[in-house]
């Protein structure tokens, strides 16, 4: 069974972050660099929320704000759900889906560990479905 650590070891990459004080739109160019749809917002090493690209659609652009003046900390999303290393991609698969949203903190003895998406999760699960064929086909011609 997949695991958000076998998803986060495959990715390898820490999340990307910025601070409550920063623009909307210093994160929009962030995450354009980086072509990702969002950041984590971080304070003195301590995780505050996640600014995704809906909550600068909804909370931005549908409310008319100023991307270079609204700050991060307004819109970003706070109270997500969280899941440790060892909980299974099934897991975050049902809390996402739930919740209907699309990225979670991934916390380990109360540290952030990393951000996982709904494509980590996809990504993981067709990871694991071509190893179970695999292992299928091999056990068939043995």
């Amino acid at each position: 069974m997949s695991t958000v650590l076998s998803a986060l070891n495959r990715k390898g990459v820490l999340p990307v972050t910025i601070s409550p004080g920063a623009t909307v739109m210093d994160a929009l160019k962030i995450m354009e660099e980086k072509n990702i749809g969002s950041v984590v917002v971080m304070q003195n090493e301590e995780y505050l929320g996640i600014m995704t690209e809906r909550d600068y659609s909804r909370k931005v652009i549908l409310k008319n704000k100023d991307s270079a003046h609204t700050k991060v900390s307004e819109i970003m999303s706070t109270g997500l759900p969280s899941v440790a290393p060892s909980d299974t991609i099934e897991r975050c698969m049902q809390l996402m889906s739930e919740k209907n949203i699309r990225y979670m903190p991934v916390f380990e003895n109360n540290k952030l560990t990393g951000i996982i998406s709904m494509s980590d999760v996809v990504k993981e699960t067709i990871q694991a479905q071509k190893e179970t064929i695999n292992q299928l086909h091999n056990y068939i011609n043995s």
